[in-house]
């Protein structure tokens, strides 16, 4: 079995940080890339950002300059630092992995998802 379980979210005033986590668990033989989205009430799930294994990173045009995404592959984490939020980032946040599992079969996973609430 895997798991990915994200923590970090919450309620921040408009200009402030939270910096997300998403640990992934289980039978993982390895990961491939692994992404934040979001959600917001009435809107599509759109992609925040993606990080390859080898470290490539894109973005969102909106959080560009402000949000950075990591990851430490030895704890099968990523991360992503959002700075000077803004009132449209509120949304529910959730964590994907390419993943292949120990049975050697590949698929996406997700989280559970987290809300993030800046207030203006």
């Amino acid at each position: 079995q895997v798991q990915l379980v994200e923590s970090g979210g919450g309620l921040v005033q408009a200009g402030g940080s939270l910096r997300l986590s998403c640990a992934a668990s289980g039978s993982i033989f390895g990961i491939n890339a692994m992404g934040w989205y979001r959600q917001a009430p009435g809107k599509q799930r759109e992609l925040v950002a993606r990080i390859t294994s080898g470290g490539n990173t894109n973005y969102a045009d909106s959080v560009k300059g402000r949000f950075t995404i990591s990851r430490d592959n030895a704890k099968n984490t990523v991360y992503l630092q959002m700075n000077s939020l803004k009132p449209e980032d509120s949304a529910v946040y959730s964590c994907n992995a390419d993943l292949i599992s120990s049975i050697l079969t590949r698929r996406n996973y997700w989280g559970q998802g987290t809300q993030v609430t800046v207030s203006s």
